[in-house]
Order: C-alpha cells, then sequence, then structure tokens
C-alpha cells in the first residue's frame, strides 16, 4: 500500500498513540457481548509492546453526543483488554487534560493507557484542532487501526496527523486496504458484486463506480422494486423510492451500454405485511399482489444468484437479500451466504462490506469461511464508491 504502516517506523521508546475501534456492544449490565472489535486490535497493540513503546489507545463508544456519560465509558474495555493482554490497562479520566498528560509522560517503554471516550467531547467530531492538538501531546508517532471511523475526518483520525510527526496504518486497517483494494482494483477475475439493502440511494455511487470494474453484478434486497417500477412492473406494496425511478432506469440502460451481467430475482417471497408472523407465499417478480409486499428473494433466484457466484473467482458482498432480520425472510440472504462460502472453499476470493452482511454472515455461523470480513461497514462502502477515505489519506506516505 502507498501508506506507512506499523512495520515502517521504529517503535522502541516511542510514544504511541493508537485510535482503535473499541465501539463494542453492550447488555444493560454493562458487559461487553461481541469482543471481536477488541480482538482485532490486539495484532497491531501487540506490536506496539513486544518493540519498546508505551502504548495510548483512544475510542470512542455509542454515541453521547459531546456531553459526558457513565453509560458510555471504556471502563469494560480497558477490563476486558487487561484480560486478553494479561497486563494492567489503565483507563484514565478523561481522554484530555492536565492529569491525562501527567500519565500520558510518565509512560514508560511496554505500558499501555487507554483514554476516555473520545465522544465525551463534542469537538472530536468536529475535528476541532486545539483539542486534537491535545491529543496529540508528547506522542511521537500515530497509529490508525480503526478503519470503522477512517471514512470521518475526526480529531481522532485525522485533526491529530497535523501535530504528530509520523501516522501510520496499524495492521487491521492495512489488512481492509489489502482485501478491499486488490478486491476492487486487481481481482482475479471474473470479478462479481452482489449488492442488496433497502435502498437505492444509499448504493448508487457504489454501483456506478463498480460497473467500471466487474464483470458481473447481482442486486438484491428492497432497492429491486424501484429497478422494477421503472420498468412498469407491478410491485404492490414493496418498498419503492418514488425520487429514485429514472435513476434506476438510468443505470439499467448503462449497464447494457456497457455490456456488463445484471442479475435482478425473478421471484420473491411477499407478504400481507412488515411482520415475521405475516401470510407469506412465493410469485414471480411480475405477479406481485396489489396489497401484498416482497420482503426476500424466492427460490428461482436463489437457483440464478448461485450459479453466478460459483463462476466467479472474486466476489464483493455488500447488503442483504432481504428481511433477513425476520427468520421467515432470512433463507435468500442465507443461501446467498452459503453459496460465498462455498464459492472461498473452491479458491475464490470473498470480501463481504462491513454493516447487515457482516451480521448476517456472523449471524449464520459462516465468518470463518469468508476471505474478509470487513470491520467498517460505512467506511468500506465509501472505499467501494471509490471515496478518499479522510483516515486514510491522512496517514504518513510511503
Amino acid at each position: 500500500m502507498s501508506k506507512k504502516t506499523l512495520d515502517h517506523v521504529s517503535l522502541a521508546g516511542k510514544k504511541v498513540l493508537m485510535r482503535c475501534d473499541f465501539n463494542v456492544p453492550l447488555d444493560k449490565q454493562r458487559h461487553i457481548t461481541d469482543d471481536r472489535r477488541i480482538v482485532a486490535s490486539l495484532p497491531s497493540i501487540q506490536k506496539v509492546l513486544d518493540s519498546g513503546g508505551a502504548l495510548i489507545l483512544c475510542s470512542h463508544l455509542g454515541r453521547p453526543k459531546g456531553e459526558v456519560n457513565p453509560e458510555m465509558s471504556l471502563q469494560p474495555v480497558a477490563a476486558r483488554l487487561s484480560e486478553l493482554l494479561d497486563k494492567k490497562v489503565l483507563l484514565t479520566e478523561d481522554c484530555i487534560g492536565s492529569e491525562t498528560n501527567k500519565l500520558k509522560m510518565a509512560l514508560k517503554s511496554g505500558e499501555i493507557i487507554l483514554l476516555e471516550n473520545l465522544r465525551f467531547h463534542k469537538q472530536e467530531e468536529k475535528n476541532d484542532p486545539v483539542f486534537a492538538q491535545e491529543l496529540a501531546e508528547g506522542v511521537d508517532i500515530f497509529v490508525n487501526d480503526a478503519f470503522g471511523t477512517a471514512h470521518r475526518a475526526h480529531a481522532s483520525t485525522e485533526g491529530v496527523t497535523h501535530f504528530i510527526k509520523e501516522s501510520v496504518a496499524g495492521y487491521l486497517i492495512e489488512k481492509e486496504l489489502k482485501y478491499l483494494g486488490d478486491a476492487v482494483n486487481t481481482p482475479r477475475r471474473p470479478l462479481l458484486a452482489i449488492l442488496g439493502g433497502a435502498k437505492i440511494s444509499g448504493k448508487i455511487d457504489v454501483i456506478l463506480n463498480l460497473l467500471e470494474k466487474v464483470d458481473g453484478l447481482i442486486i438484491g434486497g428492497g432497492m429491486i422494486f424501484t429497478f422494477y417500477k421503472s420498468k412498469g412492473t407491478e410491485i404492490g406494496k414493496s418498498l419503492l423510492e418514488e425520487d429514485r425511478i429514472e435513476m434506476a432506469a438510468d443505470i439499467l440502460r448503462l449497464v447494457k451500454e456497457k455490456d456488463r451481467t445484471l442479475l435482478l430475482p425473478v421471484d420473491v417471497v411477499v407478504a400481507e405485511a412488515f411482520d415475521n408472523s405475516a401470510n407469506k407465499k412465493t410469485v414471480a417478480i411480475d405477479q406481485i399482489p396489489a396489497d401484498w409486499m416482497g420482503l426476500d428473494i424466492g427460490p428461482k433466484s436463489i437457483d440464478l444468484f448461485c450459479s453466478e457466484i460459483k463462476k466467479a473467482k472474486t466476489i464483493i458482498w455488500n447488503g442483504p437479500m432481504g428481511a433477513f432480520e425476520m427468520e421467515n425472510f432470512a433463507l435468500g440472504t442465507k443461501k446467498i451466504a452459503e453459496a460465498i462460502a462455498g464459492a472461498t472453499s473452491e479458491g475464490a476470493t470473498t470480501v463481504v462490506g462491513g454493516g447487515d452482511s457482516a451480521a448476517a454472515v456472523m449471524n449464520f455461523g459462516l465468518e470463518e469461511k469468508i476471505t474478509h470480513i470487513s470491520t467498517g461497514g460505512g467506511a468500506s462502502l465509501e472505499f467501494l464508491e471509490g471515496k478518499i477515505l479522510p483516515g486514510i489519506d491522512a496517514l504518513s506516505d510511503n
């Protein structure tokens, strides 16, 4: 990659500020229910400690909106890190201020502290330079290992780089850029993109960018109905973006002009209401009853899509095929996930974008059967759109 990484800098005797993504889910007792984001940060953390660096970790948790909220303290994260590292991880009372600076200055090689929630200060999301400079106080090297926030120009992702001489990518970000970048820019072909989700409006830029690169495109999820409406098909009460009908038609025309393979569902599972217990049935895409709504792709569509997946050597998946959070409408998403896992076992490179796609893969217990699952929903989406990610762009060039 074109940016410096942890392996490009000398860490011994240096004070290192590392931005991690410790935005983990907590239950009502404030116990961590899924520590995968913490575990994912361990290789970078261990590298700094083993190399003789003094490590200052920082992250946000939840959306405290610039106010101190004990319910969003990083204390559970500090406790879990201490267990995983078998080393005391002290949580500071604040992420900035004189007391925090004293702790930073006193930190010795091989020691580690965690700064309290960055977003207890509104200046974090505003990328306030004074706040960023305080975060950078006494720091020799900045490491960004939080891909999930790399698409945001915040004080802890972009601002601090202006006050620290060397800013490098951690191993997690390096891995994200390798798999996402290789899949989009130097794929083994055929390259197949599978896009789902509720709305076209959230995926327009992804579709337009990927059309320049892919050999084939599969579209599922709620956005299919806007495409079909643009063709004059009756969609009943299915999800529709009225203001995107013309755009959907433009995309279909563009696909023909570029001679790309585009697969849309040929049948759908429809229901009388958006409810797991609602009456449901499978119909052809042009046979949706006026008072019913489409909530999943049907069996013929599953077979069609799976057949295309088997041909691909590189697969990018972002977005579920239906309302997979409801068991009765999860089959389409599950079968696509299983087909992608099967393609992986046959040697294909498979990359799943963050957010709902990643959640689906994990729900179905297939995370170990995918080449790479992105840790950043919004960041991976913007990467696939071809946008520059401020948190990456700000790092030192190699």
